[in-house]
């Protein structure tokens, strides 16, 4: 299998962000990169192997920015961002240029910065570049990534890297590294120049087997970019003295947690992340101990189960006496009024009231006659280490079955890992078949589990099942000994800034080579062990459920737990699972903890409240005044104005308190989709103001970390089989392809009207190229150590100046090819829309080629978009959808806010996703002209040129009493056009086009669809 990487807008704007920065920097000619390389000295009769003699090199060209000019375009970054403006340039020993990239942990951080290297080097021509990281373990993935990801890039930029990792065995690379004219990267980790072990020492030395050169000049005279990943593991003084050796030309750092801070020009934090359905959603399944161990009665409450056809029913494990007097743990089903004492063979444990008077489904409560109340994932009596490892690794199986059969379907591979502290428990060669602890608790666990999935109906799922052996279906992923190839625990460090983490290269290696076998359904291994000091090798995208068996220690934290599970899922095609509609749904990662859900979520929590340190805090008219609105028209700059009065909107709604923080009920209103009406003077960038305020951080805003115990399935009832709803189903249930069909020349019209508009915020308009002009005079008096050190001169002054004629270079652009290819338009279009530009705007070009051609692929790509949704045109396909699309895939559901059973849906609950669904549910439910209605699953989808689209609501009414039987409806908080997000409100006009389509090919008038804000607003519709 072979994972697949496409174009993601969000990575691409961390790209550009680094890109934007060095705005007006010339492309590299070629007297600008060509030095000649110092061959060394040879001793007689010495062989050079397949080292290069003093040969041309090929080096980064210098910066030929002006510090002013780069602060500029720095701050014009951070200003488009909302990010926090730097007073100035960020100097350190290493570098003059340093900027800081801020990424969450799964989001594609390694990609982020391939890419850019290829941008950098397309753009102006720097091809040497190093990238240093903190461990063994993320340069094996470093290298991993630049291998997967060369066709990708390959597709795009015509063009592969040629990479290496540093060996000071193999010296002979940096020979091909220096020497050639293409992008290299060297990866390296930071032992291999500061530590003090021989092999580490030679990066250092004037090596006999170099040519008595020293590997660290020839590398420096390359001028490189350095790339930091993971920056705040290598701060240790004798780490940041030695990279100042590489004479970088700037310095890259990218982090999910910046410990110093630079001049950070992008972020993408935990909460951007999640907010943007970037990475995986996160559930824990908690293991709360009640009681004192030994004088009660034991009692675990795994989960409880709903059905339509019976009352809920409990999961519950208690002890049972056998015929021989021996007692066993068994777990079974409960019902109300079973008797703890019958069951357990009258076991005295159980004796006194031990009598179920109540199972709660939404509130996942089993209740005892005797008072006794246990919370799904209590368990109470005598539970000691072992006994709680097993029902984690119990609670694992449950949740990687729970999940396998929700996404079997969609052709997903679901991987389980175990992270253990010593290799005897999963694998001990001292007894026979060498399975340790836990692997024996593992086989006998799941098949215990299998077996009560295999007594239910046969699926394709549970035919894959029955194909895989136990003992096949797990596998551990150690160290290996080199005498006795058994596994074995890997070295671990004990203290720096890697403390707990391995350097076994073999291990990692063997983590990374299976990788995309572990994706592969033909593939029986589902359940991984590994130690917990590999932990860093983990980034498999569809790890789904992650399980510590072992002491919780200072040097993991609960955010770095999780972690190895954030990346998005992919299919047995190798897509990303990243459907907006869907993502959540499918891509949830539980975490089975050794604590109660509680503790653990209070401690996540912490931690990324910790990683959030550098949100702003404060809502007040200082924080919103300088901000920018994007909106279509382009970027708005918050005046002092429009400061106050989002100030005074806030204050006077109570959204924020007196300490001008952000409020629960700012939050709940929004979830609600009930916010107060900003000032009409706001109203046009309602979308941009909330984002803004959003910005604030408040620990409202952090994720919702679902207890992965609480969902269960949601039955289909009676109603579904209904022919009203039958009817209804099949007037809908119809897929369509779209098609944009719009005219060439409306489209030149309009980006020509565009460019040529005279308004500074909406023409194109370019930034002049800027030189300094520094003069100065020698010191009276001069001595050797001032001429040695460049200081025998004093500088008088420096000015800056805009350079407003003709950039000449050596660099030819081809301006219409650029544009096309940013635009995706054909080479004639282009060169139509120049045609019609003003004498005065084209003039701009001479000025700044590279900001001009920016400009222009932005406003006409701006154009592009405004007219997509006026020619679209759907034509329906065979396809349908099959009705197992309610059934199948469906994932777990919380029941916890599901409300009362309803009459008419054919589901018992419905999830709602804010006050107005939940209101309108009720009022629905009781309706006297509702026969049978659907919250439609989130499979079923619109598909339209910004994403594809979900409708809320298909609605059944009583024929005669309406003028619309069937109803589709989308319920939002506000009618208004203008309060729908922009995305959301061309994707309702794309589905209005599509429904009218299909009743204009099927039957006039067949569905209605519109969108409501309330039931009254819907029986407006249909009265």
């Amino acid at each position: 299998m072979k994972l697949k990487f496409k174009i993601q807008p969000y990575q691409t704007a961390a790209v550009q962000a680094v890109v934007d920065c060095f705005a007006g920097q010339p492309p590299a000619s070629a007297r600008a990169v060509s030095y000649r390389i110092d061959p060394g000295k040879q001793t007689k009769g010495q062989t050079i192997g397949s080292t290069v003699g003093g040969g041309d090199g090929f080096r980064n060209a210098d910066l030929l920015l002006t510090d002013q000019a780069l602060l500029e375009n720095v701050q014009k970054v951070q200003h488009s961002q909302n990010l926090s403006a730097s007073t100035a340039l960020t100097k350190t020993k290493v570098s003059a240029v340093n900027l800081d990239i801020e990424m969450e942990t799964g989001t594609g951080k390694t990609y982020c910065y391939i890419k850019t290297v290829f941008e950098l080097n397309r753009q102006f021509g720097w091809s040497k570049f190093v990238i240093v990281v903190p461990s063994i373990a993320i340069r094996e993935g470093v290298a991993k990534s630049l291998a997967i990801t060369a066709d990708h890039f390959q597709e795009t930029y015509s063009k592969k890297v040629r990479f290496f990792i540093y060996n000071s065995k193999q010296l002979h690379q940096l020979e091909s590294f220096s020497s050639d004219a293409g992008i290299n990267v060297m990866v390296i980790n930071v032992q291999a120049f500061n530590a003090t072990g021989k092999d580490n020492r030679r990066i250092y030395e004037e090596l006999d087997d170099f040519q008595s050169r020293k590997p660290i000049d020839v590398i420096s005279a390359n001028r490189p970019i350095l790339i930091l990943d993971e920056p705040q593991k290598m701060e240790g003084a004798a780490t940041l003295k030695s990279l100042e050796a590489f004479k970088a030309l700037m310095v890259l750092r990218y982090s999910a947690t910046h410990k110093t801070r630079h001049n950070q020009v992008h972020r993408l934090d935990a909460l951007d992340a999640y907010n943007q359905k970037l990475v995986k959603k996160i559930a824990v399944r908690g293991i709360t101990m009640k009681g004192l161990t030994g004088t009660n009665a034991y009692l675990y409450l795994q989960s409880i189960e709903v059905s339509s056809k019976k009352p809920p029913e409990a999961r519950v494990e208690f002890e049972q006496k056998l015929a021989g007097g021996k007692i066993k743990r068994t777990m079974r089903k409960l019902k109300k009024s079973d008797n703890l004492f019958t069951l357990s063979d009258e076991l005295d444990q159980y004796r006194q009231g031990f009598v179920v008077s109540d199972i709660n489904a939404n509130t996942d409560t089993l209740s005892f006659t005797n008072g006794v109340e246990l919370t799904v994932g209590d368990a109470t009596g005598d539970v000691n280490e072992a006994m709680l490892r097993r029902i984690q690794i119990r609670e694992a199986i449950k949740a990687h079955f729970d999940k396998e059969q929700a996404l079997f379907s969609q052709d997903v591979k679901v991987l389980s890992l175990f992270f253990i502290d010593e290799v005897a428990k999963y694998r001990d060669y001292t007894v026979a078949d060498t399975k340790g602890e836990y692997a024996r608790i593992f086989e006998e666990e799941y098949q215990l589990y299998l077996n009560e999935v295999l007594g239910l109906e046969e699926t394709p799922w549970s035919k894959y099942l029955k194909g895989i052996a136990t003992e096949k279906t797990h596998s551990g992923y150690f160290s290996i000994d080199k005498k006795t190839k058994h596994l074995t625990d890997p070295t671990v460090a004990k203290r720096g800034e890697n403390a707990g983490q391995s350097d076994d290269v073999d291990a990692y290696d063997l983590i990374l080579k299976d990788k995309e076998r572990l994706l592969s359904l033909t593939e029986p291994v589902r359940f991984i062990f590994s130690h917990s000091a590999l932990r860093e090798g983990w980034d498999n995208p569809n790890v789904f459920v992650i399980c510590a068996l072992k002491h919780s220690d200072n040097t993991v934290s609960r955010r770095q737990e999780v972690g190895r599970g954030l990346r998005l899922a992919v299919n047995q095609q190798g897509d990303r699972m990243d459907n907006p509609v869907t993502v959540h749904d499918i891509n949830l990662l539980t975490v089975v903890a050794s604590e109660s859900y509680k503790d653990f979520v209070a401690g996540l929590q912490e931690d990324m409240t910790k990683a959030l340190s550098e949100r702003p805090r404060k809502a007040d008219e200082r924080y919103f005044a300088g901000k920018v609105l994007k909106t279509e028209q382009g970027e708005v700059s918050v005046t002092p104005a429009m400061a106050k009065q989002i100030y005074k909107y806030l204050l006077k709604n109570d959204y924020t308190d007196d300490n001008d923080s952000i409020t629960n009920v700012y939050h709940q209103a929004k979830k609600d989709g009930a916010l107060a009406e900003l000032p009409a003077e706001l109203r046009p960038y309602e979308a941009q103001v909330v984002m803004l305020i959003d910005s604030v951080f408040s620990a409202a805003q952090l994720p919702d970390i679902d207890d992965g115990r609480k969902p269960k399935r949601n039955p289909l009832n009676a109603n579904f089989d209904k022919q009203e709803f039958k009817a209804l189903w099949n007037r809908i249930n119809r897929k369509a392809a779209y098609s944009v069909h719009f005219d060439s020349d409306e489209l030149v019209k309009k980006a020509v009207s565009t460019i040529n508009d005279r308004a500074d915020s909406v023409g194109l308009r370019v930034t002049p190229l800027q030189y300094v002009i520094v003069s100065g005079e020698q010191e009276d008096a001069v001595d050797r150590d001032q001429l040695e050190s460049g200081k025998s001169f004093r500088v008088g002054e420096s000015v800056v100046e805009n350079h407003r004629a003709s950039v000449h270079s050596d660099v030819r652009y081809d301006l219409i090819g650029k544009l096309a290819e940013g635009t995706k338009l054909t080479r004639r279009t282009v060169a139509d829309i120049l045609k019609g530009m003003n004498t005065a705007v084209f003039a701009q070009y001479r000025l700044n080629p590279e900001s001009f051609i920016a400009e222009a692929i932005r406003l006409i790509n701006e154009q592009k978009a405004t007219m997509i949704v006026e020619h679209l045109a759907y034509d329906p396909v065979e396809e349908r959808y099959d009705t197992d699309i309610f059934t199948a895939g469906m994932t777990k559901q919380d029941f916890t806010h599901a409300g009362d059973k309803l009459k008419h849906h054919i589901y018992d609950y419905v999830l709602t996703d804010s006050k107005v669904e939940r209101d309108f549910v009720t009022e629905l439910d009781t309706s006297s002209d509702v026969v049978v209605y659907a919250k439609l699953p989130r499979g079923f989808l619109i598909p339209t040129p910004v994403g594809d689209y979900n409708p809320d609501w298909a609605i059944s009414f009583k024929e005669g009493q309406v003028k619309h039987v069937y109803f589709v409806a989308e319920t939002k908080g506000s009618m208004s056009k203008m309060e729908l997000r922009q995305i959301e409100e061309t994707k309702i006009e794309c589905a209005s086009k599509f429904f009218d389509e299909m009743n204009r090919r099927y039957a006039p008038q067949n569905v209605k669809y519109e969108v409501v804000d309330s039931f009254s607003k819907l029986m407006e519709m249909v009265k």
